[in-house]
């Protein structure tokens, strides 16, 4: 019922969608208060057979074009030139050799740029964003260039995973799945402190639970991208410094390279 409802009326004229949800949601809607048991009707393997392949190939139909969101063209618009990034990225490749990691979450992925300094080297890498059309465009480039160590995923880290399920056991937190070799924290540290109000000490200390070595950016007030954060609030963050962020980092990792 609630596809049905969300989806556009178009959707009706295509029979795939027509056949398993719309008209699957008016039966449901039609019997929803019939006291009768419903018959039992048998359908034998053939049918069986033609129903998965017809869902199967309707979900393959299914498609989405990203688009409206704000951060789906990230490095369209960003502030770095060509030669920072590729500094930024030789850097990023540098520190991930040195740790040698076997596993890498990167938070704030976008569309996966530096994600993909770790999943070309072979290491099993999620790219976690919380933009739905980053991490669509992410998953879509994966699909097309048939990578195998690059999983792109949907997360909001100032809200995320919580264990659920009965006695919250079936399934795990964000946290409880860590910690992983390394993390990739890269442009993140300013959306989480100043858009969010997350303390850098506590951001410092949630990131510890997560890995064992961790790749991160400061981003000074100084950057463009700070500024236009700043312009429409009041700038309550006076140990938003390079200093208070090694401070607060360094009760947490002993910092080895900057």
């Amino acid at each position: 019922d609630l596809a049905a409802g969300l989806l556009p009326r178009r959707t009706k004229l295509r029979f795939s969608l027509l056949a398993h949800i719309h008209l699957h949601a008016a039966g449901e809607a039609r019997h929803a208060h019939d006291a009768q048991a419903p018959r039992l009707r048998k359908m034998g393997r053939m049918a069986m057979t033609g129903l998965i392949d017809s869902l199967e190939n309707a979900v393959r139909k299914l498609t989405w074009k990203p688009r409206g969101t704000e951060w789906g063209k990230y490095y369209t618009f960003t502030n770095y030139s060509p030669e920072a990034l590729e500094e930024k990225k030789r850097l990023v490749g540098q520190f991930l050799d040195g740790a040698d990691p076997k596993s890498v979450w990167d938070l704030g992925a976008n569309v996966g740029l530096f994600s993909r300094i770790a999943s070309d080297r072979g290491i099993p890498t999620v790219a976690f964003d919380m933009d739905p059309a980053a991490v669509e465009k992410n998953y879509l480039q994966t699909v097309a260039n048939g990578e195998t160590n690059l999983l792109p995923l949907l997360q909001d880290l100032a809200n995320p995973s919580s264990s659920i399920g009965w006695s919250c056991s079936e399934r795990m937190s964000l946290g409880e799945r860590g910690p992983v070799d390394c993390v990739l924290a890269l442009a993140l540290v300013h959306h989480l402190a100043i858009s969010n109000n997350v303390p850098l000490d506590r951001m410092a200390e949630f990131l510890s639970g997560l890995c064992c070595f961790l790749i991160v950016e400061f981003v000074p007030k100084s950057d463009s991208q700070v500024r236009r954060m700043l312009a429409t609030r009041e700038d309550v963050f006076p140990r938003y410094t390079q200093d208070g962020f090694e401070q607060d980092f360094q009760n947490h990792f002993e910092i080895q390279k900057t």
